[in-house]
């Protein structure tokens, strides 16, 4: 099986030798704590006290779980860069 652009192979793990990273970031003033991002990837965010989503940490390697909470984020608040590029994951550039 061959990677895609995020770094996984089809199974949604890490594709070998990649050595990517991701940043992670949540858009607090377009966040309506639907809580989507914790339930497809429960150890990579958390809701805070105001119910607004938060990265446990600001990088990741890549994983299908993150890409899904970005994906699945009903007001797109999650955005995936490369790093160090910046080069955008999601939402993908237009």
């Amino acid at each position: 099986m061959g990677a895609d652009q995020t770094g996984t192979d089809q199974t949604g793990t890490e594709a070998a030798g990649t050595g990517e990273r991701w940043r992670v970031a949540v858009d607090r003033g377009i966040c309506v704590g639907s809580g989507m991002c914790v339930h497809h990837a429960p150890e990579d965010f958390t809701l805070d006290t105001a119910r607004q989503a938060r990265p446990r940490t600001p990088e990741t390697r890549p994983n299908a779980p993150v890409l899904r909470a970005a994906e699945g984020c009903p007001v797109e608040a999650i955005s995936l860069t490369l790093i160090p590029t910046g080069t955008p994951v999601f939402p993908p550039a237009d």
